[in-house]
């Protein structure tokens, strides 16, 4: 089920979203739903998506990813995932499934040409959204990881209406221009009532390979400055990571192994 309203008080299961919304009838239970979301492309989103779910599979959960980043989907490719979509016999798409055993739906894993761009319009987009959540055989899981797509649009809006989600991660990098844009995405999460889980500084850093020091290329890191200014949490400040990099792009990411995410992961859990 999905819930189209933010009007609560007119809802019949008013009380009970928390368990009802979860529920899918067609397709299993899906226990925690949690949003990765930047205010603008480029800052590494679908690299903190990915990480965080490969982690959390590792300690034993039951994990997936809906990619929905319709437009500028790359989560198939970091987990070395391609091919079409199955369905079964009622009509439910079937999600792949990685080597570490994460379900993963993605434009790019139901279009006939990955390499051809999606050329489609907002409600086109939204309502491909709303079905790779209602319209999966997901099963059971204990946590799914949406993708969104960058920005505060169209599409990140019907996410937000149409998917029950927890919380979110906010994702951003070091630059001051980057930094007022996640401001824009702190806003509009507040607008709309989805809980933020805190905040993650991806390309934080990069250290040297000669003597370890930290050099700080995109300038100086401005994570605790905004957690101060909007009250949320500092989790994680990533660094630009060469082995990191060679892996996605063997569709390898599952072979990362980090603890620089474990504050984020801990914050996650707790809101079980």
């Amino acid at each position: 089920m999905s819930c189209d309203s933010n009007n609560c008080a007119s809802c019949k299961s008013k009380g009970a979203c928390g368990e009802i919304k979860k529920f899918l009838a067609k397709g299993g239970i899906i226990k925690h739903i949690v949003g990765v979301v930047s205010g603008k492309g480029g800052v590494g989103k679908s690299t903190v998506t990915s990480l965080l779910a490969s982690q959390m599979a590792k300690k034993g959960y039951k994990v997936g990813i809906l990619d929905a980043d319709i437009t500028g989907p790359s989560i198939p490719h970091s987990f070395g995932l391609n091919g079409k979509l199955d369905g079964d016999e009622n009509h439910l798409m079937l999600p792949k499934v990685s080597k570490g055993g994460i379900k993963i739906v993605s434009t790019n894993l139901v279009v006939d040409d990955p390499e051809q761009p999606v050329v489609w319009r907002g409600p086109i987009l939204g309502n491909a959204v709303k079905q790779f959540y209602d319209s999966v055989k997901w099963g059971t899981l204990d946590y799914l990881y949406v993708d969104m797509p960058p920005g505060t649009s169209d599409v990140a809006l019907t996410v937000f209406q149409s998917i029950p989600i927890d919380g979110i991660v906010l994702v951003t990098s070091p630059q001051e221009l980057v930094t007022m844009v996640v401001e824009k995405a702190v806003n509009m999460a507040r607008k709309m009532n989805v809980n933020i889980i805190g905040l993650v500084e991806n390309m934080s850093y990069v250290k040297c390979p000669c003597c370890d020091q930290k050099i700080e290329i995109y300038g100086k890191s401005h994570l605790e400055e905004v957690c101060e200014k909007y009250h949320l949490v500092p989790l994680a400040k990533l660094p630009i990571d060469p082995k990191l990099t060679n892996l996605m792009d063997s569709g390898k990411i599952e072979e990362f192994d980090t603890s620089l995410l474990d504050v984020a992961i801990s914050q996650i859990e707790m809101r079980r």
